[in-house]
């Protein structure tokens, strides 16, 4: 083991292994050459029977599925079977294998009928992608969303000092900014829940000569349609028939796919990074959980960990997936291997995004606000009533007041008596006088709480 994901990570891994590991992808490849078998039969080009389609399918089964036997086709040679040193030709020959002594056995040649290894490839790279979006990316990220709308309701009139330039700048609440995140996020959720991942199936370079060549009666374009279509029933989220290609699929959704995640995490690692500097200042509080550690030799400590191992995973994740969609979408000529290579590691690279998913849901379950610290923080700083006062004063139509502002304000420590004080010195009616003087911190947020209730 070279890899966390492998060790550390390993038990948080286990189902996203079973969609994108390598297993997964094997069983991938299998059902499509299994149903583009079965759909080559329903164009007619032979018969099969209910019971042999049920036993196509069976191939594909996790308790059926050999990965040994596979990688000894590809690398040791099995039985009669010579070493391919080729993937998706082992898998061809294993499922010839595993049917050699059934009722197909007289139809094993139209497996991978005038295909090229990379419409297999990127069939099973979309079948794999797609289960994942739907049964881990989407699902994990809807968890943490509907942990951000539940804290900012709970938070949404809790004041909080709001800092621009790191400076105290005006009152907001928990709540609200809790909704920024929760907002951005369900942004970037809706998009992947809608995001496609193409797949090409026109044979050596895209032309579809191999099957023009043998079967000009039928409408290869239309057929490949069809097939994508199917792959796609009782499913919503689509694959994408790539209708003109090359060998390969440009891998241009692929890029759309990674950059929709990077957006993600980028908003997340924003998110963590946030609620860090809010534990620093003590303004949000960590539940003290028997038997942790926070120090090897600071017993008082306990640390932010579950924040930093967010930011760093999907740091890590990131960089991935901005090497992935700058490389793979670039081919010389009609194709070379070079994406294929790093396309294997696309599941460590979710690998790295679950572990940073799931490290923000545990410490937001450990998590809460410091109300009274957070207020008393606040109500240190009356200055930040500056803003309101300047903008009123403005609306009366009283010259300079930024200026006249600013002069009192800017760098100096001020109470709310000085404020007081302050506003009789201006030359202004009773009632703007009034009006200014009933300015609190703790009621001037605007519509934060309102804006941290929104559904």
């Amino acid at each position: 083991m070279i890899n966390p994901l492998d060790g550390r990570y390993s038990p948080k891994l286990k189902f996203l292994d079973s969609l994108v590991g390598e297993e997964a992808l094997l069983r991938a490849r299998i059902k499509f050459e299994c149903e583009y078998f079965i759909a080559l039969s329903k164009a007619g080009l032979f018969s099969l029977t209910l019971k042999e389609e049920s036993m196509l399918r069976s191939l594909y089964n996790p308790s059926i599925l050999d990965t040994q036997t596979v990688k000894d086709i590809e690398f040791k040679g099995y039985k009669n079977i010579k070493p391919t040193n080729h993937d998706v030709k082992a898998v061809e020959y294993y499922i010839k294998d595993k049917l050699a002594n059934t009722s197909l056995n007289n139809r094993l040649e139209w497996f991978h009928f005038a295909l090229t290894s990379e419409d297999t490839n990127s069939a099973a790279y979309a079948l794999m992608l797609r289960a994942c979006i739907e049964q881990v990316l989407v699902p994990t990220l809807t968890e943490i969303r509907k942990i951000l709308l539940s804290i900012s309701k709970k938070y949404a009139s809790s004041v909080l000092l709001a800092r621009t330039h790191g400076q105290p700048a005006v009152p907001t609440t928990f709540g609200k900014e809790f909704k920024v995140f929760e907002y951005r996020l369900n942004r970037q959720i809706e998009q992947l829940k809608k995001r496609q991942i193409s797949c090409k199936l026109g044979g050596a370079v895209g032309n579809f000569n191999a099957h023009g060549a043998a079967f000009e009666h039928i409408n290869w374009q239309k057929f490949a349609s069809d097939f994508v279509a199917g792959l796609n029933k009782n499913h919503k989220s689509k694959i994408l028939l790539w209708e003109i290609s090359t060998q390969i699929d440009p891998h241009d959704t692929y890029a759309e796919f990674f950059d929709n995640l990077r957006r993600i995490n980028v908003i997340l690692i924003d998110f963590a990074q946030d609620i860090w500097r809010y534990i620093s200042d003590g303004l949000i509080k960590q539940k003290h959980i028997a038997g942790e550690v926070g120090s090897s030799t600071m017993p008082q400590k306990v640390n932010p960990i579950d924040f930093e191992n967010a930011e760093g995973n999907l740091g890590l994740a990131n960089a991935l997936f901005g090497f992935f969609s700058s490389k793979i979408t670039v081919s010389r000529l009609q194709r070379d291997l070079s994406d294929s290579t790093v396309m294997r590691n696309i599941a460590p690279a979710l690998g790295y995004c679950e572990v940073g998913w799931r490290a923000l849901i545990k410490g937001l379950g450990k998590t809460e606000v410091n109300e009274k610290a957070a207020y008393d923080m606040l109500v240190e700083h009356p200055e930040v009533l500056a803003e309101g006062i300047q903008t009123i004063l403005r609306a009366h139509g009283f010259k300079n007041a930024y200026e006249k502002l600013k002069d009192f304000t800017r760098g100096k420590k001020i109470v709310p008596a000085d404020i007081n004080a302050f506003i009789e010195t201006l030359d202004i009616p009773a009632e703007v006088k009034n009006k200014l003087k009933k300015l609190e911190v703790k009621t001037y947020i605007g519509t934060a709480a309102k804006m941290a209730r929104k559904v």
